[in-house]
């Protein structure tokens, strides 16, 4: 039984010096539907680097606005989840960005961060 124990243990500790992000982004992904799983590796793909290891993490990602140069981020969610912030990380201001049908989370963010990159417009205010 002791060795069972030991076996076990030994296994958790493996795991998480493998990646203890990758187990918990399996743990997220485990109870989210196909079109989740699909619209999250397809952000995966856009983000840069940088941004990936950003959003696997934290949940979320900076973009840089295209005409002011000012840094925004981008959270985990479908509306209320971007915020101007600082150079220290500090949110300044909450911005809404919301989409007129149900979308998942990952769809939103990638649109996001697509339309916010090259023009930050007066709009998005």
């Amino acid at each position: 039984m002791f060795r069972n124990l030991l076996k076990r243990f030994r296994w958790i500790i493996v795991g998480i010096s493998r990646g203890a992000r990758a187990i918990g982004n399996c743990y997220l992904e485990a109870g989210c539907t196909q079109a989740e799983i699909r619209a999250v590796n397809l952000l995966k793909e856009w983000l840069s680097p940088e941004q990936l290891a950003q959003y696997e993490s934290y949940r979320y990602f900076d973009v840089i606005g295209g005409q002011s140069g000012k840094r925004y981020r981008i959270r985990y969610g479908t509306s209320m989840n971007i915020c101007e912030i600082d150079s220290r990380g500090r949110t300044i201001e909450g911005l809404c960005f919301a989409p007129n049908e149900i979308l998942v989370a990952a769809d939103v963010m990638l649109t996001q961060k697509i339309d916010w990159k090259p023009t930050n417009v007066a709009c998005w205010q």
